[in-house]
């Protein structure tokens, strides 16, 4: 059993780091072809900052995925990491756990900001996209978060944990 939901999640990641990788290419080549045009032709692209700015949250929320599996978010632990062995995994469980909280409460909150953003059909200015599919890749990248940390916390290691004990792959 375990071990399915460890290939599944192998699946979600290959899948969100490679939406990730698109969003970064995307967003690159957008940028390339907008500097040649204006300083080439003296043409520029009048919505390629705002796609490259929601290119770039769909980015960071599909990347985070990866990030929250593997334990490795940024985390200021430098006393924590003084403390026994006892009380750093307590602290490290507890960080793991208002993570969790917190990626629930972003989740819950931005519910109605995109309903809205649905609702009423809201678009970008200059690139005249609809803002609900940027908007909504916050509350789905958080939530992924908090689903791949809570397995990650509940099934067992298949690695020996680490002196920071954030070893899964």
């Amino acid at each position: 059993m375990v071990e399915a939901i460890h290939k599944g999640i192998s699946w979600l990641l290959a899948f969100t780091r490679s939406v990730s990788a698109i969003c970064l290419i995307s967003s690159v080549g957008i940028n390339f072809i907008n500097i040649i045009g204006r300083y080439v032709f003296s043409v520029s692209i009048p919505w390629a900052e705002e796609i490259m700015l929601f290119l770039m949250v769909g980015c960071v929320f599909t990347g985070c995925c990866a990030v929250a599996w593997q334990g490795r978010h940024i985390r200021m632990d430098v006393m924590i990491s003084a403390l026994p062995r006892p009380l750093h995994n307590f602290f490290n469980l507890l960080s793991e756990l208002v993570l969790i909280a917190s990626a629930v409460a972003v989740t819950i909150f931005a519910y109605p900001v995109i309903t809205q953003l649905a609702a009423f059909d809201e678009r970008s200015e200059a690139a005249n996209f609809p803002l609900v599919i940027p908007q909504s890749m916050v509350p789905i990248g958080y939530s992924l978060m908090a689903l791949l940390v809570a397995i990650r916390l509940l099934t067992p290691r298949r690695t020996p944990a680490a002196p920071s004990g954030d070893t899964h792959s």
